[in-house]
């Protein structure tokens, strides 16, 4: 098992940046797939971002590719998901996600483990 911690979210303006991290206790952390996922007041956990194990392999949705990156540093057990340009639209709260068995996929019922979330407000 993994257990997976997430921070860094916060009130920023339109425009503006911020660094989330997620850190990981338990069992490796090089042996999971990441990903970063939103759930926003009324709708469905959308899909964000994931990373492969080594950290070579990133994909993005469409929403946030230019704007975001995942990143991971395994030595430290963390995940990151840089956020720059940041809009209205990005206000949710985010959640990163362990895979053991597969690799750098999109859907949220094929992660294993969750964290508690931390909340991104982008304000106008």
């Amino acid at each position: 098992q993994v257990q997976l911690v997430e921070s860094g979210g916060g009130l920023v303006q339109a425009g503006g940046s911020l660094r989330l991290s997620c850190t990981a206790s338990g069992r490796a952390f090089s042996s999971y797939s990441m990903g970063w996922f939103r759930q926003a007041p009324g709708k469905e956990r959308e899909f964000v971002a994931t990373i492969s194990r080594t950290g070579v392999g990133t994909f993005y949705a469409d929403s946030v590719k230019g704007r975001f990156t995942i990143s991971r540093d395994n030595a430290k057990n963390t995940l990151y998901l840089q956020m720059n340009s940041l809009k209205p639209e990005d206000t949710a709260v985010y959640y990163c996600s362990a895979d053991s068995r597969r690799n750098m996929v999109v859907r949220a019922d094929e992660y294993d483990y969750w964290g508690q979330g931390t909340q991104v407000t982008v304000s106008s």
